[in-house]
């Protein structure tokens, strides 16, 4: 039984702008995070392989790739949800 009422959760564009600039800023800081992140693990895996110590880098170059997935859609999934395209 449909009643033909929907409802829309999206808000507009004036209200969201404050937050697309506060979410632009941090996407490009997640940026830069993670690549620092992915250097760091490069340069202690190097560091390892020249001294001879075998460590177990694969865990944390996952964690680094997996917040920088998480920091990559966190943006998007909010525009998505306030916004309400799709």
């Amino acid at each position: 039984m449909s009643t033909g009422a929907t409802a829309v959760l999206a808000v507009g564009a004036d209200v969201t702008r404050e937050l697309d600039t506060v979410l632009g800023w941090m996407a490009w800081l997640v940026t830069c995070a993670g690549v620092a992140g992915l250097i760091i693990v490069g340069t202690r895996m190097a560091l390892a392989v020249k001294t001879g110590d075998v460590e177990e880098h694969l865990r944390e170059f996952l964690m680094v790739m997996g917040a920088c997935v998480i920091g990559a859609s966190a943006g998007p999934l909010v525009s998505f949800l306030l916004n309400g395209t799709g």
